[in-house]
């Protein structure tokens, strides 16, 4: 299995692209899934400013780093939630906010996951990584009683929202891969197979398989690759650590800070967590997956400097050679 490893910019935003992929190659990634997020990769710019794209790639060719994916999460979550409020402005760039107005936002959101195939396409990427938001997960709860009509109308929401958008990436011959994650249209198995569902199962609809938020649902995420083994465009690995159940903590988080010792899970550091990894790069070869493994760094009780250079060498330690032949072939050898 002879795959890239990258690291996944979006937790390292707060510093300048020059020293996060300093950082990257000096502890040995392959290159970065970037970014859309504080100066690492502004696609309106690099579509309005002739050179922009060009600075961006000599920043990773000075550090031997290549780029094999863009990742546009906290756009893409604009495109669908309802309502749109003070959570979003904190998140999209301030020409996506522009006034607040909620059909605004939603459709500048929309504006720039078309520029983002466009650019992913500039630099030669076929992988943007992403959220899409949703109309209904504020009724996840399902009560007060929700009808089933409103969760059929979240669906169609998603469905025309998102089409006009994976039209250009067709046309930009771009992915999307959605990451399964509640707050987004599809976070579980079911929720899933209904999003591909509403958009007539398009190729241009993937997902980003990351465990981490499997886990906490009890999900199984191993049978997910699976189970959509035509559709995992992308890897993220995240864990995630399960307390033992104690009578008090669930699945919710009670509202409870990262690392508070009275949750139920935390996100760790790849690697010190429960996500069953080897029986997931198993699957991922199973179902002939090549492309690129992204350490994605969340851990509210580790350095980030620490954890991000011990993931890649964990992850890598998985990345075994298959072999050539099957095991079983020298019993049936003959003289």
């Amino acid at each position: 299995m002879n795959q890239p490893v990258t690291l996944f910019t979006g937790q390292w935003a707060d510093l300048p692209l020059e020293q996060v992929a300093k950082l990257a190659a000096e502890w040995g990634y392959d290159g970065l899934e970037l970014a859309c997020s504080g100066d690492h990769l502004d696609v309106w710019r690099a579509v309005e400013e002739p050179g922009y794209l060009d600075g961006r790639r000599r920043i990773l060719e000075q550090h031997g780093l290549r780029l094999f994916a863009i990742s546009n999460h906290l756009t893409g979550q604009a495109v669908c939630d309802d309502p749109i409020d003070f959570r979003h402005e904190a998140i999209v760039r301030p020409r996506v906010w522009g006034d607040g107005d909620g059909e605004g936002v939603r459709q500048r959101a929309a504006k720039e996951l078309t520029l983002t195939a466009q650019v992913a396409r500039q630099l030669g990427v076929d992988t943007v990584v992403g959220f899409t938001g949703s109309k209904i997960w504020p009724y996840v709860a399902m009560f007060p009683p929700v009808p089933e009509s409103v969760i059929d109308a979240g669906y169609e929401d998603f469905a025309r929202r998102w089409n006009p958008i994976l039209d250009v990436f067709d046309a930009e011959g771009v992915r999307f891969a959605h990451e399964v994650h509640p707050s987004e249209i599809a976070y579980d198995y079911w929720s899933s197979v209904r999003t591909l569902d509403a958009i007539g199962h398009r190729a241009a609809f993937g997902f980003n398989w990351d465990p981490s938020h499997m886990m906490w649902q009890h999900l199984d995420p191993v049978g997910f690759i699976w189970d959509f083994r035509d559709r995992i465009y992308h890897v993220d690995c995240k864990d995630t650590r399960l307390r033992p159940p104690n009578g008090r903590a669930g699945a919710l988080g009670s509202h409870l800070p990262w690392g508070d010792p009275r949750r139920g899970w935390d996100f760790v550091s790849t690697g010190h967590g429960d996500v069953p990894w080897e029986d997931a790069f198993r699957a991922l070869r199973a179902i002939g997956y090549t492309g690129p493994i992204s350490v994605e760094w969340e851990d509210a009780g580790m350095e980030r400097l620490q954890g991000a250079a011990e993931a890649v060498k964990f992850v890598r330690s998985l990345l075994w050679k298959t072999p050539t032949a099957r095991f079983d072939a020298a019993f049936s050898h003959r003289d």
